[in-house]
Parts: structure tokens; C-alpha cells; sequence
């Protein structure tokens, strides 16, 4: 199974966060706490090296607890900033705007001296498709959110939201797709819904999912599913197609339709807490 970009798309992308990240302090960078690495741009290390960095760890309530604390240690231990959140709740997001003063303090201290008070901090959020941004700007911003529209030396069209006195946020696609020569990356990108159902294999992506559930947490199947885990993968997919009455015409198993009840029930955390990578894995490499 091959999965591929769309490069038109990631050259858009890049050449506006490459005209937007000069005006900003700070770059928040979404993740999806089930694949942390495997949702985080390559590239936006490079274009915000000089910028201050905040990683939120997001969709924590789908992830493996004790992956998700191993994360957040690694990537402090890289130099950002971390926070877990859950944007569909709103759990952690109230800490953010905390989160990113304390960031940016060197910046504050500077303009202090300057004598610059009361300046906001200009934030620019990014992430993958389906990472969640959307619904962490809404939750972060409130219904107190207000655009304040153009501002000198701003290019026309672009809108902040004033978060409060203290952030404004360029409110932008910032969609930045992922750049991924491992097929692996792809897989795991595939698995948590960011690359579009229709242009993957489902099947093979459960078989996928079967394996790694079997290896890294076994017993979960068996316990959602009913089905004996020391069977190959093919045979635990028709057992979950049989249990799930998952069945074609003539009784025969559909296991497209069984890939499918899998693949959601995994995005939709039934099947239970689950992390498809973790930081040792990474030191190794």
C-alpha cells in the first residue's frame, strides 16, 4: 500500500507560512496525540527556527495516558513547549494563553525595555488536516472572539483574532501537509483519518491495525471483538466481520465492511486508548 501527497497543495501552504511567519512571535503546532511525530511537519521546524514554539499534544482523550506524558517529555526535552489538550472538550485550553506568555517572556522583556508595553503576542496555529485546529481556535477563542481586521504592514485579506489583550492570532489555513518519504508516516496518517478513506485501501489498513493491536496492545482486540488473537490477522478480520455480522450476499464475510466498523471504532476510541508510535521507538532510529 503506497501513499502519496498532493505536492500542489504543500507548495501553497508553505510559500503562505513562509509570508505569514514574519509577522508573528510564536508558532502553536497541533498534533494528534495518537501519532505525535507522525502528524508533526518537518518543515515547520525549519520555517520557525527562529520563532518561539508551542506543541499541543490534542485528541489526548483517544491516546494511550502513558504514551501521551512520554511525548510531551520528549518533545520538552527538544526545546518546545507542551500542553495536552482535548479541543472537543476544551480540556487543558484555558492553560494555553498562560502557556504562551510564559514562551514568549523574552520577547515581553524585550519590548519592555524598549519601552513597548501592552503589545499582544501574534500567534500563528498550524497543523494537519483533521488534527483538530479548527475546533481548538474556536474552543480557545471563545465567543469572546473578535477580528480586528487589516493592520498596517499586514497584507490585505489576512485576520487576526483577538484572543484577548495579551494574543492575537492570525487566523489562516496554515494547513501544512505532511512530507513523508516513510510509508509508515502514511499509514499511520491513514489510520487516523487524515489522508481521505476513498483513496486507500481500507482492508489493508485494518489488517494493518490488526497487527500493530496484537503487538503493542494485546488482549484489546479480543475483548472489543470476541476473537482468538493468536490467529493470523486476515482470520481476525473475518472473525470480526462474523461477530459483527459483517456479511455479503450469500453469507459470504464483507471485509471492507468489517475494515470499516474497525477503523471507526479505533478513531472513535471504543476499541480502547491507543497510540500508534512512541519515543523510544524514535530514539532508536
Amino acid at each position: 500500500m503506497h501513499f502519496q501527497w498532493y505536492p500542489g497543495h504543500m507548495t501553497k501552504a508553505k510559500r503562505m507560512m513562509q509570508e505569514n511567519i514574519k509577522l508573528i512571535d510564536i508558532v502553536v503546532e497541533l498534533v494528534d496525540a495518537r501519532v505525535p511525530l507522525s502528524s508533526k511537519n518537518p518543515d515547520i521546524d525549519e520555517l520557525a527556527k527562529n520563532k518561539f514554539r508551542l506543541i499541543l499534544l490534542n485528541k489526548t482523550d483517544l491516546a494511550d495516558k502513558d504514551a501521551t506524558e512520554q511525548w510531551a517529555e520528549y518533545f520538552r526535552g527538544q526545546g518546545f513547549a507542551v500542553a495536552k489538550v482535548n479541543s472537543q472538550r476544551g480540556t487543558g485550553v484555558k492553560a494555553i494563553n498562560g502557556l504562551i506568555q510564559e514562551a514568549c517572556k523574552e520577547k515581553i522583556e524585550r519590548d519592555r525595555k524598549r519601552g513597548i508595553k501592552n503589545r499582544p503576542i501574534r500567534a500563528m496555529i498550524v497543523g494537519i488536516p483533521n488534527v483538530g485546529k479548527s475546533t481548538f481556535i474556536n474552543s480557545f477563542a471563545g465567543k469572546a472572539c473578535t477580528k480586528t481586521g487589516n493592520k498596517p504592514g499586514v497584507t490585505k485579506g489576512k485576520q487576526w483574532i483577538k484572543l484577548n489583550k495579551n494574543v492575537e492570532l492570525l487566523d489562516t489555513p496554515g494547513i501544512l501537509w505532511p512530507k513523508f518519504e516513510d510509508q509508515a508516516v502514511g499509514l499511520r496518517l491513514a489510520l487516523i483519518g487524515s489522508i481521505k478513506d476513498e483513496i486507500v485501501n481500507r482492508s489493508e489498513m485494518a489488517i494493518a491495525l490488526i497487527d500493530f493491536l496484537k503487538t503493542s496492545y494485546p488482549g484489546m482486540l479480543a475483548k472489543r471483538y470476541e476473537v482468538k488473537e493468536e490467529m493470523d490477522r486476515v482470520t481476525i478480520l473475518e472473525q470480526i466481520a462474523e461477530n459483527r455480522n459483517c456479511l455479503a450476499k450469500g453469507g459470504a464475510f464483507d471485509l471492507e465492511k468489517a475494515a470499516i466498523l474497525l477503523l471507526d471504532e479505533f478513531r472513535s476510541g471504543k476499541i480502547g486508548y491507543i497510540t500508534l508510535e512512541f519515543p523510544e521507538n524514535e530514539k532508536d532510529s
